[in-house]
């Protein structure tokens, strides 16, 4: 990957893992490690719980309501807004979780409106603190200004059940695992009664909005609230799969969920589809984690309902996080569609902010840049390393499966064998690359690439039939060498290319080969133009960038954060290939541009690209601009449909595919192979039945 790619940073910057966290103010940049433990080499516990073996093995200890001093209120982002019914269910399930409640009963009448009851088995409340705990900003979760700067709970402004008690009849029954009997208290009176109940509390909200007819009139009909209202649940229920979770909804049961590991939980609430397509992701790099399920790019969606990102437990939507994860997936996926995940960040708490917005749905990072880039190198090496695995093809339609290092079945043998990884020893395939018009593009001269005969990428641009039949893309002779290294028969075992051996072409278009496990189509087009992609980015990555100089500077009017911008990042622009002056307070002149993007309208480049300088500490565009004209300049020199390829140049092309990170997907994100595996053809003909 380029250093110039969405916020990267050369490996061999980054120190040791074994450092730990510096105080206050110190950036988390040093921390990072050069390479993350992959998901085997790390302990099972982390995938097999949301939070750390750590936490799970201290006992939970409720601790006393109290209120909170002035001072300690004033520095509060204080202003709960009880918006929806949704937002009540929110607050009333991170009051549960803190309380250590291992089963949660919620019951929903009209959407929520009518009424709201969340039973848990959790700690209690003592009655001696039911009147406390309707105070404003009063709460069990915070003591002091040094707790408020490292929140560990989800709940810790205290001033939820006061809020939501002024637009709606609330009412608490709790009980204590030392009190006899439950107390109740109804928020309206005050009064304080006997009650039946449980171990735990269980709180009432009814007739919402019943003093504020008008604030009510704002709201949806009753199944688009209640559509609200079990997303939040869902992502409580993804965030603690060790919590066992109902919902009812006028009586009827909506949804139920056993406490289990995080992948069973996952795959009943995003659905099948998603639990046959995702990459397991684990990363850890000093105090810094990141943990979950990433969906295959060929499972993406037209819409971001299934993303999923969890800080400390917390669910958050946050640009920088959503940016990293985004910028992962965009060698695979362009265009308007959306990757599914469900991603868990653990971070120590002095070092987010969760203190930035009422809602708590925001948070603030001491050190941005740092974890942009760890998410964003851990979500893209989930997807370089298990590039192997491509979706299979059964008869009646696709479904992506994970394929890396699994127990096989060889229907030949009937014995179990493990799947080798795709990344293969093999060399590159041999085939010229088109380095004039790329060296044109970056101001340098050929470089022969392994496998290319010298002068190849220049002696057959005068050919007629090689453009006709591929846009200027042609394929080299093969040495005696290469000759002697394939397999002359593809039916020979394979356990070293799981891509197996080409058999012929269909219609021009389509590879097909033989491998242990049965046949595999590959789109030739889509698979070389991977290929090259990955080559030209990685020879942006080893060159510097070109500069196109202007002949005459583009004056620009500038505000004070560009100003400003331009001055503290003056290294990571000229880096980028951009010399930005500041010509007055007001004013800033681009007197060189990246020789790449000459031609694109140079104040609105430069005014993003310093946007995201400011926002990300990298620019996004600029990385969006290169990468695409790198994957359109991939696409028209890939190998194109009927050509005709020997079978020598097939076998090369699926070697060649084995040693490329992501060749299961195009640049585009389209597949690029399938495997229709012995024993599903022998159902498409009845064999053996």
């Amino acid at each position: 990957m380029s250093e110039f790619s969405s916020l990267s940073v050369p490996p061999d910057s980054v120190p040791a893992a074994d450092a730990t966290l510096k105080p206050s103010g110190a950036p988390l940049a040093a921390e990072l490690p050069p390479t993350a433990l992959s998901t085997a080499e790390l302990p099972a516990a982390r995938l097999l719980a949301p939070e750390s073996p750590e936490a799970k093995a201290q006992p939970f200890q409720a601790r006393a309501i109290l209120a909170l001093p002035d001072q300690l209120i004033s520095q509060i982002a204080a202003g709960e807004v009880v918006e929806r019914p949704a937002s009540v269910v929110k607050e009333l399930l991170e009051n549960a979780l803190d309380a250590g409640a291992t089963t949660l009963r919620i019951t929903l009448d009209e959407g929520g409106v009518k009424r709201i009851a969340i039973a848990d088995d959790g700690c209690g409340i003592p009655e001696t603190e039911l009147t406390l705990a309707l105070m404003r900003h009063a709460t069990s979760k915070i003591r002091s200004l040094a707790e408020l700067e490292a929140v560990r709970s989800l709940g810790f402004r205290g001033e939820a059940l006061a809020s939501i008690a002024s637009v709606a009849q609330l009412s608490i029954t709790s009980r204590t695992a030392a009190a006899s009997h439950a107390m109740r208290i109804d928020a309206q009176t005050g009064e304080i009664a006997p009650s039946a109940g449980t171990v735990g509390t269980t709180i009432e909200v009814r007739e919402l909005y019943y003093n504020t007819p008008a604030r009510r009139k704002f709201l949806k009909t009753e199944q688009t609230e209640l559509g609200h209202c079990l997303e939040m649940i869902r992502r409580a229920a993804l965030a603690r799969p060790d919590v066992a979770i109902s919902v009812l909804h006028n009586g009827r049961a909506v949804d139920h969920w056993n406490p289990s590991d995080p992948a069973q939980r996952t795959t009943k609430i995003l659905g099948e589809t998603f639990a046959g397509a995702h990459l397991p992701l684990e990363e850890i790099a000093g105090p810094l984690a990141v943990y979950g399920f990433a969906g295959l790019p060929t499972a993406s969606r037209a819409r971001s309902d299934q993303q999923y990102f969890f800080v400390n437990g917390r669910f958050v939507r946050d640009r920088l996080l959503t940016h990293a994860v985004r910028a992962a997936y965009e060698d695979v996926l362009h265009g308007e569609r959306y990757p599914s995940y469900v991603l868990f960040l653990e971070i120590p708490p002095e070092s987010v902010d969760v203190n930035v917005h009422p809602s708590k749905i925001e948070v603030r990072f001491r050190d941005s840049r740092s974890i942009h880039q760890f998410v964003f190198h851990a979500v893209q090496r989930a997807l370089a390393r298990h590039a192997g695995a491509a979706p299979e093809t059964t008869a009646g339609g696709h479904a992506a499966h994970l394929e890396t290092q699994q127990p096989v079945r060889d229907p030949l043998t009937g014995q179990t064998t493990w799947l080798p990884q795709a990344r293969m020893r093999q060399g590159n395939l041999p085939v010229a690359q088109p380095l004039a018009l790329y060296d044109a593009l970056y101001g340098g001269r050929g470089i022969a690439q392994p496998g290319m005969q010298p002068g190849a990428a220049h002696a057959d641009s005068g050919s007629a039939d090689g453009q006709a039949a591929t846009g200027g893309w042609f394929v080299s002779d093969i040495s005696a060498e290469r000759h002697a290294a394939l397999p002359p028969d593809p039916s020979l075992p394979d356990e070293d290319h799981p891509l197996g051996f080409a058999l012929g072409q269909v219609h021009g278009i389509y590879v097909l080969a033989q491998n242990t496990r049965g046949m595999v189509i590959v789109d030739m087009h889509a698979a070389h133009e991977r290929i090259l992609y990955e080559q030209f980015k990685n020879a942006l990555a080893e060159r510097s960038i070109a500069v196109q100089p202007l002949l005459i500077p583009v004056a620009m009017p500038a505000d004070p954060v560009e100003i400003g911008t331009v001055e503290e990042h003056r290294e990571t622009l000229s880096a980028l290939g951009f010399d930005i002056a500041v010509l007055s307070p007001t004013t800033l002149a681009v007197r060189a541009v990246p020789a790449l993007l000459k031609d694109a309208d140079l104040q609105a480049l430069a005014r993003a690209v310093l946007s995201d300088l400011n926002a990300y500490g990298g620019s996004r565009v600029l990385t969006e601009r290169q990468h695409e004209l790198l994957g359109t300049l991939a696409c028209h020199h890939a190998v194109r449909a009927n050509r005709r390829l020997t079978l020598d140049e097939m076998n090369g092309l699926l070697r060649q595919m084995e040693a490329t990170e992501r060749a299961d997907q195009c640049n585009h994100g389209r597949p690029t192979w399938f495997q229709l595996t012995l024993s599903e053809m022998d159902r498409l003909f009845m064999r053996g039945q």
